[in-house]
């Protein structure tokens, strides 16, 4: 019986004759179609065998093609957010806009001076397109720029205290997306870490205590993605400046969400930035780049002279070290911190977290109608959005957002249109709660508008 099902199964030679096997060729190449058809048949043999199925040549077609699309097609796509989160981790975090890509066209689409100074006419170093930049705005001595801001804490640590002792509170052993964990990179740098205080309440004399002959950096890192009331004490950045300087040590400022500056118009005004952290005296600090700096993904160093020269020219930095992309990008968004219009008008991340209330109402007016031009019921209601990305996690941020209508029985439902728009062409991320599917404004772009209402009017209509 197995025998006769096995013999049913064509050959490879055959099946790539098919029509639907040839246009998946002459879009993937015969290559990729190849091993497609062959790991099919291979399953095919293997289930039969198990007695799980019988050959059926109307479903070996989709399944061939399923394996060629998982492999040759992009998975990589544009997403609507409509979630309301502006700086979504799982998104990518802050994107960078129309204007950032045009300023990054000219120089990654050809040749660039990334590494060769026009002036000497003879090899230069890529941190110089940024390091100046960085400098002036931050007031910063130096800095340099790595991969992420996981990489900057564990360049730090292994480069200034490898085999001693890093002093950090309690209170700040944080985690955050992707299970990036403190301790963890603190192990992998090499540097022992010495907690002190307890998780809500740490002291200037915990740290001083602590202070051996083998400690050499004071580390602080910044709570970016959740905070802690009531009973609760924290060292201030001008004591633990002090005591770094009194006992010699390295003082350590992880600030993790990268806030530059506090530009005039946007409820920052109680997360700590780089410029003011500098000014306090932080002999380092590090910091993300795609977070409330508004650029691409980077782990940004900042600090006395002579110190990011010793990271500059250590071992890992070269492993660590961005690409022309990144310096491209990052350059582009941090002009833009040269004045204050520029930071509010070309950088997606602070138009959206400075859009008014009336803007808000015009955007859900606008999906609104869009949603019933296309026969679907809906209706604007006020919604909670968020900043996101680890950043900000007390701040609330009243937005609008457009609820679908469901009332029949036979309707699909929320969690299906849900699903059904996260396999769209372009898919479309919004949020579903208390049993309803709904979209917030306060993070899509205004040409998203009609792409969500298509969207969800072609799921709605599917027969």
């Amino acid at each position: 019986m197995l025998d006769k099902e096995l013999k049913k199964i064509p050959g490879v030679d055959k099946i790539l004759q098919y029509p639907q096997i040839k246009e998946l060729a002459s879009k993937f190449g015969s290559e990729l179609v190849t091993f497609a058809v062959r790991c099919t048949l291979d399953e095919e043999r293997h289930q039969i065998l198990e007695g799980k199925i019988k050959y059926s040549s109307e479903q070996i077609i989709p399944k061939i093609e399923s394996t060629t699309l998982q492999i040759g097609e992009r998975s990589l796509k544009q997403i609507v957010n409509a979630t309301g989160i502006v700086l979504h981790t799982n998104l990518a975090r802050a994107p960078l806009g129309n204007y950032i890509l045009n300023e990054l066209k000219p120089v990654v689409t050809g040749y660039s001076n990334l590494e060769f100074d026009l002036e000497k006419g003879k090899r230069g170093h890529r941190n110089t397109h940024i390091s100046e930049l960085i400098k002036f705005i931050t007031k910063a001595e130096d800095a340099v720029v790595v991969n992420n801001n996981a990489a900057a804490v564990m360049l730090v640590l292994k480069t200034f205290a490898a085999r001693k002792e890093t002093i950090i509170s309690r209170g700040e052993l944080i985690e955050i997306g992707g299970s990036f964990r403190i301790p963890d990179i603190m192990k992998a740098s090499g540097s022992k870490m010495v907690e002190v205080g307890t998780t809500n309440r740490t002291r200037i004399s915990d740290y001083e205590n602590a202070i051996t002959d083998r400690t050499r950096i004071i580390l602080k890192v910044h709570r970016s993605n959740y905070f802690i009331g009531g009973f609760t004490e924290e060292v201030e950045l001008s004591q633990l400046v002090e005591l770094a300087d009194k006992h010699n040590l390295i003082f350590v400022y992880d600030i993790g969400s990268g806030l530059l500056r506090k530009p005039e118009g946007l409820p920052l005004e109680n997360e700590p930035d780089v410029r003011s952290s500098i000014r306090a005296g932080v002999d380092i600090i590090t910091f993300s780049g795609d977070k409330l700096l508004g650029g691409p993904q980077a782990g940004i160093i900042a600090g006395r002279k002579e110190l990011i020269s010793k990271l500059a020219k250590a071992p890992m930095m070269r492993a660590l070290r961005v690409g022309k992309l990144t310096v491209s990008g990052l350059t582009a968004v941090m002009q833009c911190y040269l004045k204050d219009e520029d930071l509010l008008t070309k950088i997606p991340i602070f138009e959206m977290l400075n859009r008014s209330k009336e803007k808000l109402e015009l955007l859900a007016k606008k999906l609104s109608n869009e949603f019933k031009k296309n026969g679907i019921r809906n209706e604007v209601i006020d919604s909670p959005a968020k900043v996101g990305g680890g950043t900000l996690p007390h701040l609330k941020i009243r937005s609008k957002a457009v609820k679908l209508i469901i009332q029949s029985s036979g309707e699909m439902s929320a969690k299906k249109i849900f699903r059904k728009l996260l396999r769209s062409e372009r898919p479309v991320l919004g949020v579903l709660r208390e049993g309803n599917i709904l979209f917030d404004v306060q993070s899509i772009f205004e040409e998203d508008i009609p792409v969500i209402a298509n969207s969800v009017a072609k799921i709605i209509n599917e027969k």
